[in-house]
């Protein structure tokens, strides 16, 4: 019975030994050097636009008030967000001339709200707009 069991544990460890060299190595361990390419039948479409971004005019700034002082010459504005804030521009050619009508008209009254756009090089309004209330009388 010792010499079956010798026997049956020797060819036991004979398989195993010959079944661990004998094989290959495992699929997992080598390196994938193919890309796996799916197809499927996805259409692309063209993005739809929902709003288009309007530009901004190139170079000028806005400041957003109220009007302290105007004349054809300059405007005098105190700040919409912060009332410490006050700001003159002296205006460019063609606004003074549209400053100017507006003042024959009666003008800007204190506390009028106006926007300014002017270039941050020059600080000078190149234009505004605002609705003038009425003089008072």
């Amino acid at each position: 019975m010792k010499r079956i069991a010798t026997i049956g544990g020797i060819l036991a460890l004979s398989f195993t030994a010959l079944g661990t060299l004998g094989a290959g190595r495992a699929a997992a361990q080598d390196p994938i050097l193919t890309p796996i390419i799916v197809e499927t039948a996805v259409d692309t479409a063209v993005p739809i636009v929902v709003k288009a971004l309007k530009k901004k005019p190139s170079g000028l700034a806005k400041f957003e008030g109220y009007v302290i002082h105007a004349n054809a010459a300059q405007v005098t504005v105190r700040s919409k967000d912060n009332e410490m804030a006050i700001q003159s521009f002296p205006l460019e050619p063609d606004a003074s001339a549209k400053m100017q009508l507006i003042v024959e008209k009666g003008g800007f009254q204190y506390g009028d709200k106006i926007k300014i756009f002017y270039d941050p090089s020059t600080m000078k309004a190149t234009k505004f707009k605002g609705k003038p209330s009425s003089p008072a009388v």
